[in-house]
């Protein structure tokens, strides 16, 4: 990747000061509210959406098919829009219910024994069904499938997400992980791709531990874009970094979306399964290999260096891009999010989609963020035993 500037992509000293509190903060909400926002047009192509709303998305818009989203196809039954957050955001707080449980890292066995007992169980306020429903009952069938083999069919956790449809599917709830790891990319992505074993294979658990990555990269003070993207190429492997490599060397020559979305787009083709029309993907769609890669990764990763971090542009520029735009977003928010907290996002979008949704924002990542303060103190006194043992084996025999 050829990066821009260190001075267009400084941090400054504002962010290298940020708390671990102020760092998951943003990265949740901001994750948040770039679902809510991506949502609506979710699916589209950018001229659609250009078409659909008389030019770029700005903000909180409405369902694309207005006042007929409850019958209209392929959007019913669900009310995406109007600050309402999709499944992006359910699963994400899911997975910190998970860790507000456990007090501990997660592994496979986790979502087996504590995630799908939560999707199966409570009901919850859904805001795309305007209804209290189980969330089993409002996610893809690519995570309706961890229920199907973990609790009906009793598969091994550690290998359960094999035979699924290969999508972003597990990564675009990853981001507690790398919270929890903050400033540790290894240790987040090594986590993840344990917990995403659950659910998925191939490059979509790929990109579930290399997001988890991204996000604890941001964590770490001073962090910038180019940083980010370098921690991610550091544990990617395979079509997912050679992916993550086209689509930043792209980005790194736009400051503005706009023009950058046509070349992102045709930087990811390449490793991209689904084909030129989202809608109708192509016969190899979402299979194994390791030549590919989920399209949602690198296209967050490439916005937010021509956002140069900011995040209302990355953002924006990910709501914007169409195709799988929701989860692009929630990439891009907990990215943007964690590398400069809450106050980088716009206050009006935050209490919009909170109302909306029906959701307190806050309320995930203060648990989340004490979980990760116990989990850090437990791991520094285990690492603390196995160098006094390994200094007591190592000179043992002087």
């Amino acid at each position: 990747m050829t990066p821009k500037t260190s001075e267009s992509l400084a941090a400054g000293p504002a962010t290298a000061t940020l708390t671990l509190d102020e760092r998951v903060t943003g990265s949740l909400v901001g994750a948040a509210v770039g679902d809510a926002l991506g949502g609506p047009v979710e699916g589209w192509t950018p001229e659609q959406i250009t078409e659909r709303h008389g030019g770029r998305v700005t903000g909180v818009v409405g369902p694309w098919y207005g006042d007929d989203w409850r019958t209209a196809r392929p959007i019913a039954p669900y009310h995406k829009g109007d600050g309402h957050v999709t499944d992006d955001t359910l699963m994400t707080h899911a997975l910190v219910r998970v860790y507000e449980t456990v007090r501990g890292h997660l592994d496979a066995y986790s979502v087996a024994d504590h995630l799908v007992p939560d999707l199966m169980s409570r009901p919850r306020w859904i805001p795309e069904l305007e209804a209290e429903a189980l969330p089993l009952q409002r996610i893809f069938l690519a995570e309706k499938w961890i229920v199907t083999r973990l609790h009906y069919g009793h598969a091994d956790p550690r290998e359960a997400g094999a035979g699924n449809i290969v999508n972003c599917g597990a990564a675009m709830y990853m981001a507690p992980v790398g919270l929890v790891n903050a400033a540790h990319p290894e240790a987040a992505y090594a986590e993840a791709l344990d917990v995403a074993g659950a659910h998925q294979s191939s490059y979509g658990r790929e990109a579930a531990g290399v997001l988890a990555a991204a996000v604890a990269a941001a964590c770490v003070p001073g962090a910038t874009p180019a940083s980010v993207v370098e921690a991610a190429l550091a544990v990617a492997k395979d079509g997912t970094r050679s992916a993550i490599e086209s689509v930043c060397e792209t980005a790194a020559r736009y400051t503005d979306f706009e023009p950058a979305l046509a070349p992102l787009r045709a930087a990811v083709a390449p490793f991209d399964t689904v084909g030129p029309h989202y809608r109708d993907p192509s016969l190899g769609a979402r299979r194994p290999s390791r030549l590919h890669s989920i399209e949602e990764l690198p296209v967050a990763l490439g916005m937010l260096l021509v956002g140069e971090g900011d995040y209302r542009r990355t953002v924006l520029g990910a709501v914007n891009y169409g195709r799988d735009c929701d989860s692009i977003a929630t990439m891009g928010g907990a990215l943007a999010g964690a590398l400069h907290g809450e106050r980088a996002i716009p206050a009006a979008w935050v209490k919009k989609v909170a109302e909306a949704s029906r959701l307190d924002l806050h309320a995930p990542a203060r648990a989340l963020a004490e979980v990760a303060r116990e989990i850090f103190v437990r791991d520094t006194a285990r690492r603390r035993a196995h160098e006094a043992a390994f200094a007591a084996l190592a000179g043992g025999g002087r």
